[in-house]
């Protein structure tokens, strides 16, 4: 497997880039998504996955760490290939689709060119608490720079982790931070979420 390519890039268009390492040019497919985070500079680093099939090795590369962990977990359910996986989060940003598969939205995953509605059911069914584990806590955890928001995160992340219902985990969290002085300690917040969660 080869986990990322680092490179110049040589050419960058909306479907793929080529990306130069020592003379050898890498041609990788893109989404829209990657395709507006790459800045035309001269060195580029993608996150890639290769897909391997009899008549073809196929490079598939992202920005970011999160949106190739949204495309592994797309392309693993049944109907949804490689292509597919791409349109997706061309049409959508991973945000987005992260988004409609928590919020159950099947409308928004059917727009996607290529998705029918038992795809888009599938989709949403089959990644729902994947994408809940992995979000460790998503959409709506407000980040801030205080020690005890941070701490509210990792532990969050953790019960989430552990298989705890992130609705659950977050009441008992912030009952406990509410009631509990500055100093707090991380184990000690989750072993105190868990007993009561």
């Amino acid at each position: 497997m080869i986990a990322f390519i680092r490179g110049r890039l040589v050419q960058k268009d909306p479907t793929f880039v080529i990306i130069d390492i020592q003379g050898v040019g890498y041609e990788i497919k893109i989404s829209l998504n990657t395709f507006s985070k790459i800045k035309d500079e001269e060195q580029c680093k993608l996150h890639t996955y290769l897909h391997i099939k009899e008549d073809a090795h196929t490079l598939f590369g992202f920005a970011e760490e999160r949106e190739k962990a949204l495309f592994m977990h797309l392309i693993s359910i049944s109907g949804v290939g490689p292509s597919t996986g791409l349109m997706v989060l061309s049409s959508l940003s991973p945000e987005e689709v992260e988004q409609a598969i928590l919020g159950e939205d099947v409308a928004t995953i059917q727009r996607v060119k290529g998705i029918g509605g038992k795809t888009a059911q599938r989709i949403i069914l089959e990644l729902k608490d994947k994408i809940g584990k992995d979000s460790h806590g998503g959409m709506d955890t407000i980040i801030s720079s205080g020690p005890k928001n941070s701490i509210r995160n990792e532990a969050l992340s953790a019960l989430i982790t552990l298989g705890i219902n992130k609705a659950a985990a977050q009441k008992s969290i912030d009952k406990i931070l509410k009631d509990s002085d500055e100093h707090i300690k991380l184990e000690e917040l989750i072993k105190l979420a868990l007993k009561s969660a």
